[in-house]
């Protein structure tokens, strides 16, 4: 079916830039704050001068249209000037995660043959860890917020020769760039990274176009941003949620960003709430369940007169329905409860702010369709599971050099979730697990063949296997099966350490059992389908 006319938005011109879109759309206030973080405010004027700057620099440094630049930094006032600059010059910037190990990085540095990276100085160590270990040169590396002196020209044998430059030096010494890159609308705007059940993450290619449709859409139709807005995100910009969320919505409608480079832990989170950092309180929240939990049962948690929120999101996993009651309890505000993805960019299907039912996904965003197939392809009958389907105009390009999962994933007009839901009586959804063995903690994909085999690294494992189970809140975590070869030894502690020095220490399994075997099919299978009924039946028993 046809998404047009797309609830009444008009789609953007054909030649289209999506960075100068968002400046021209704030030409005229340039005083106005745009982002606020821990260092100082960047006004639209400032951040006008400073992106055009920065996509001087690049050119100049012999950035050419569509060659990749890296970006992994902190959440800050760069943050912003680095993504836009790069799309402004016509460069696609990949935003990576500023958790990731040296090898995955390294991984990434390959497969996207980014010519530059942009770096905050505490992430330099991993980003230059990564460089000597991948098969692949970097021209320039650009450096926010240096911990140490840099080095403007390489060490004689050093293997890291790409020379590194102090990010404002590199921004103040280019004269701004008077016309954007002529990029169309369908043309590569920027990546975001997509983990998998299986093998390496896949880069996910979006358009100049696809930021414009999810602000649209969701930012400004559903959620009703508006300019005197403040809006706070705890997921990073490098996530596709919070990409959204922190950029690309608020600088659509003029509001401004509070940015934080830290952890997003309760009294992070509270500090902001209250004002007590850049003299400004959100209006506008944006979270995962595990962090309203979290904040939730925190003795710090404000009063409701202390904060000036007039609404709350979620996304990244599925709201149990006592947390979002809780909230609205508490500060008078309902958490807007919604799913999207990397490969749709930002929220498809979701509650509203005057029409919130918990316990539920809500409805398809207007311009979005939602199908629920089952195996066979067909249409499943409301009130039961069937696989996600979404057809919506942010949908991602493809997957980079990788086309046998973009034919999976990208079937015609239509995108593959990975989630299964159910069709609710009142036209909402309600989400039914994965149709892969994908998890998510804390809004994060884990795949448990990562984690898994990480463990049978140690020397004392013999077979792991993880699955998901549900907390006291309701809220996934993970677990280990851990079989130990005979006569050796390991404790709980040792193996998460072990996995936290390989992994991403996000990846790490929260809770290990050690099990004499595992189920297994007769081909040698592990059934992980059976650890979960296991699980299941403790639970209803009390064990």
């Amino acid at each position: 079916m046809s998404t047009e006319p797309l609830a009444g938005v008009a789609p953007p011109p054909e030649r289209f830039n999506f960075a100068a879109h968002l400046l021209a759309a704030n030409a005229g206030h340039p005083q106005r704050a745009a982002f606020v973080d821990d260092q100082g405010t960047l006004s639209y004027g400032q951040l006008d001068e400073r992106v055009r700057r920065l996509a001087a620099g690049l050119r100049k440094a012999g950035i050419r249209r569509e060659e990749r630049v890296l970006v992994m930094m902190l959440d800050g006032n760069a943050w912003p000037v680095a993504f836009l600059g790069a799309m402004y010059a016509g460069a696609v910037p990949v935003a990576i995660n500023t958790l990731l190990t040296a090898d995955d990085v390294a991984y990434m540095l390959e497969h996207s043959r980014a010519q530059a990276v942009l770096v905050s100085g505490a992430l330099l160590p991993t980003v230059s860890s990564a460089m000597v270990k991948a098969d692949h040169e970097v021209e320039r590396v650009i450096v926010a917020q240096p911990v140490a002196p840099l080095r403007a020209v390489p060490e004689p044998g050093s293997p890291l020769q790409a020379p590194e430059v102090d990010f404002d030096a590199f921004v103040e010494a280019a004269a701004p760039l008077a016309r954007p890159a002529a990029t169309a609308a369908d043309d590569p705007g920027f990546w975001l990274y997509s983990s998998g059940s299986t093998g390496r993450p896949k880069g996910t290619v979006h358009s100049h176009a696809n930021p414009y449709w999810t602000a649209e859409l969701y930012g400004r139709q559903l959620l009703g941003l508006r300019a005197d807005d403040v809006c706070f995100s705890a997921a990073k910009l490098f996530f596709a949620y919070g990409l959204g969320n922190a950029l690309t919505f608020p600088l659509s409608v003029g509001a401004t960003t509070l940015l934080m480079a830290e952890r997003p832990t309760p009294d992070a989170v509270f500090r902001r709430w209250r004002g007590e950092v850049g003299n400004v309180k959100p209006t506008i929240f944006y979270g995962a369940p595990t962090g309203y939990a979290g904040m939730l049962a925190h003795p710090a948690l404000p009063a409701q007169g202390e904060v000036a929120l007039r609404l709350a999101s979620s996304a990244g996993e599925a709201l149990p329905a006592e947390i979002g009651q809780r909230f609205k309890a508490h500060f008078g505000v309902d958490i807007v409860d919604g799913i999207g993805s990397t490969e749709m960019l930002h929220i498809f299907l979701s509650n509203r702010p005057d029409a919130v039912r918990y316990g539920t996904t809500g409805w398809p965003v207007p311009g979005y369709a939602i199908e629920l197939r089952g195996e066979d392809g067909g249409a499943v009958p409301d009130g039961e599971p069937g696989d996600l389907y979404i057809q919506g105009p942010s949908a991602a390009l493809m997957y980079w050099g990788n086309r046998a999962k973009s034919r999976e994933t990208f079937q015609g007009g239509w995108t593959k979730s990975g989630d299964k839901y159910v069709k609710n009586a009142d036209g909402t959804y309600t989400y039914s697990g994965r149709s892969d063995d994908m998890l998510k903690v804390s809004g994060i994909y884990v795949s448990p063949f990562e984690v898994e085999a990480t463990l049978v690294q140690h020397p004392a494992v013999l077979e792991a296997a993880v699955i998901g189970v549900a907390d006291a809140e309701g809220l996934t975590k993970t677990k280990a099966f851990v079989v130990l070869k005979p006569g050796a030894q390991a404790g709980d502690a040792e193996l998460k350490a072990f996995v936290k020095d390989k992994l991403a220490p996000y990846k790490y399994p929260r809770t290990i059992e050690f099990v004499p075997d595992l189920p297994k099919t007769a081909t040698g299978k592990i059934q992980r389908f059976r650890l979960r009924e296991l699980e299941r039946a403790r639970e209803a028993g009390g064990a």
